[in-house]
C-alpha cells in the first residue's frame, strides 16, 4: 500500500507568459492529504482557487486552459506533468497572472526544484485508478487515438505523425517514471512556422521566442518573409533556403518533439485526479483529444 505524497517545501519560478508576454510568477506549495492539485490566482480579488480536473478545461487550442468561475489559468500542462511524474498527489500552485510562465518550454526547471525540495509521504493512502478493461478515444478527422490497457504499473508510449519532410514520424516511451527527470522533462515545446504566423495574427505568443520553443521551418519562404517573421519574435535571421529546426539550443534528442508530446500528455492525464495503473498508448496526441480521454476516465472513476 502506497501513501499520498506532497512536496517537501515551497519553491517559486518566474518568467514570461507564452501568450500574454507578461512577467509571471508561480509558487509550488505543500498541500494536505486529499487536496489534489489546485491553482490559485493570487492576483484576483478573493484569490480564487481552480480545481485542476479535466472538466474545468475550457480551451485546448494552444495548451491546456483551466477555468472555474471567473478564475482562469493557461499553460498548466508542464507544471502538472512534473508533479504527476514525481508521484505528487497534493500541491497548491499560486500564480500571479492568467498563465503559468513558459520558462524554457520544458519541465526541466520544475523537476530541478522538485528534486531540491523533495517529496514527502503523508498518512492517507494513494487511491489509484486501476485499469480493468481497454478504454479508447479516437478522432477520425485528425487520426488521433488514445488507448489505455490493463497493466500492473503506469507506462506511456507516444507516436507523432506529420506530413512534412523536416518532422514526420517519431515515437517516445516512458516505462519507468524515475526516468522522467532525465529523458522527458528537458524536452521543449515545438511548433511550425505556419503556426507561428497564425498565432501572431491572433495576437498570441507575445512571449514566444527561440529560447522557449523549437520552431520547425519546412515550407520555404522568401528571405524577406522569413526575416520579417524572425524580427517579430526576436529571433536571429536564418537562411531561407535551409529548411530545418530553428532554435537557440540544439536538439537534445532526434525525437525531442515526440518526447515533449509525452510530457504534455502526462500533464493532461494529471487532470484525472488519481494516479493510473495501466498502459497508455497515444497516436497523434494533442491537448484536445488528451482532455477528451481524461474526461472519459473521470466518468469511469465516477461509476
Amino acid at each position: 500500500m502506497q501513501r499520498q505524497k506532497t512536496i517537501g517545501g515551497s519553491f517559486t519560478l518566474s518568467g514570461k507568459g507564452l501568450h500574454t508576454g507578461l512577467y509571471l510568477t508561480v509558487t509550488f506549495n505543500p498541500a494536505p492529504e486529499n487536496f489534489g492539485y489546485k491553482i490559485q490566482r493570487i492576483d484576483l480579488p478573493g484569490q480564487p482557487l481552480i480545481d485542476a480536473v479535466a472538466e474545468h478545461v475550457v480551451e485546448t487550442t494552444r495548451g491546456t486552459v483551466l477555468q472555474q468561475g471567473e478564475a482562469r489559468c493557461s499553460t498548466v500542462e508542464h507544471a502538472l506533468s512534473s508533479l504527476y511524474a514525481f508521484g505528487v498527489d497534493n500541491c497548491l500552485l499560486q500564480v500571479d497572472g492568467p498563465e503559468v510562465p513558459i520558462l524554457d518550454g520544458s519541465a526541466e526547471l520544475y523537476v530541478e526544484n522538485l528534486h531540491r525540495v523533495g517529496v514527502v509521504e503523508q498518512d492517507a493512502l494513494k487511491d489509484y485508478y486501476v485499469v480493468d478493461k481497454q478504454l479508447e478515444v479516437r478522432d477520425e478527422k485528425s487520426g488521433s487515438v488514445i488507448t489505455l490497457q490493463p497493466d500492473d504499473k503506469f507506462s506511456v508510449s507516444v507516436t507523432i505523425a506529420f506530413p512534412g519532410k523536416v518532422l514526420s514520424n517519431q515515437t517516445a516511451a516512458l516505462t519507468d517514471m524515475s526516468d522522467y527527470e532525465t529523458e522527458i522533462a528537458p524536452a521543449r515545446t515545438f511548433c511550425f512556422v505556419r503556426e507561428v504566423e497564425m498565432m501572431l495574427a491572433a495576437n498570441l505568443i507575445k512571449g514566444g521566442d527561440l529560447d522557449n520553443a523549437i520552431v520547425i521551418y519546412e515550407n520555404q519562404k522568401t528571405q524577406e518573409e522569413l526575416d520579417e517573421l524572425a524580427d517579430r519574435i526576436g529571433a536571429p535571421h536564418h537562411d531561407a533556403a535551409e529548411l530545418g529546426y530553428l532554435q537557440t539550443k540544439p536538439l537534445q534528442w532526434a525525437n525531442e518533439p515526440a518526447r515533449h508530446k509525452l510530457l504534455d500528455i502526462l500533464g493532461d492525464m494529471a487532470l484525472i485526479g488519481k494516479p493510473i495503473r495501466g498502459s497508455l498508448v497515444a497516436m497523434r496526441p494533442g491537448h484536445t483529444i488528451n482532455n477528451k480521454f481524461a474526461r472519459l476516465l473521470r466518468q469511469e472513476i465516477g461509476k
